[in-house]
């Protein structure tokens, strides 16, 4: 429980519940990039940035040897609950310590929250074995950039004051992300940039998408100036990313392994 009591001082953001109620595309997704690890039996995994544990739990169908760790304590509590045969723990990459090297570190959606990722791949690079792997999938850039786009224009538009620290996000181009990862160490064996357009089910959809994801951005905000925006935002963008029946988000994503 240190680790959980160490960050429960640090704001949360994160809902377990809506994220599993209303965002199982992210884990769905997340299914394929399994197939790109390959796990064996016989090896040891980290899982970065496993949320609610659903693809710790893929893995650990293929080998036992699977550890899940993540920034947030809420989604760990959720994890526990739902896969107690599996070890979770509350950390942060960039401040990562363990008694163990892994032979593969695997990250899905995650690698886009960090705002440090020279010290996140030096830490990766750190805790693998030689020969080891890292495979992650993370939104690339212009990701989402339909959307926050339009945020920031509703932001500035009823002046209040927005600062780009507030973007919670760190989009790479291919191109620099690779190169970080080699000035890090790594043969980068894999590398992918594409478009994935990604359904926000139902009229709620993206008002959900911005409750679970963007709340950084409107931080300090009173909660009926937060509702305004978001309505002023779906309204603006309803012609162009609704369909009739459901948000079609922007996603771009960056597709990576690479071995130590």
């Amino acid at each position: 429980m240190k680790n959980i009591n160490n960050y429960e001082n640090k704001k949360d953001y994160w809902n377990p519940e809506l994220y599993d109620n209303n965002h199982s595309f992210v884990s769905d997704y997340g299914s394929s990039l399994i197939e790109l690890l390959k796990p064996d039996s016989n090896e040891t995994i980290l899982d970065l940035g496993c949320g609610t544990g659903d693809l710790a739990n893929q893995i650990y169908k293929h080998t036992p040897n699977v550890v899940g760790i993540d920034k947030s304590y809420q989604m760990i509590n959720q994890a526990r609950k739902k896969y107690p045969c599996i070890p979770f723990a509350v950390k942060d990459i960039t401040h990562f310590d363990s008694l163990q090297s892994f032979d593969a570190v695997f990250s899905n959606a995650t690698i886009h929250w960090i705002k440090q990722p020279e010290k996140a791949l030096e830490n990766i690079y750190k805790y693998l074995k030689p020969g080891g792997r890292f495979v992650a999938e993370f939104g690339g850039k212009r990701n989402v950039q339909t959307i926050t786009n339009e945020f920031i224009h509703q932001l500035q538009e009823k002046n209040i004051n927005y600062n780009h620290e507030q973007f919670p996000w760190y989009f790479p181009s291919i191109g620099e992300y690779t190169s970080l990862m080699e000035n890090t160490g790594f043969t980068v064996t894999f590398a992918e940039y594409f478009d994935r357009p990604t359904p926000l089910v139902g009229e709620q959809g993206l008002n959900n998408w911005i409750n679970m994801f963007s709340n950084k951005m409107f931080e300090n905000l009173k909660e009926d100036t937060k509702r305004m925006i978001i309505k002023s935002t779906e309204d603006k963008l309803k012609p162009k990313l609704y369909d009739g029946k459901q948000w079609i988000a922007d996603y771009k994503r960056i597709r990576v392994m690479g071995v130590k």
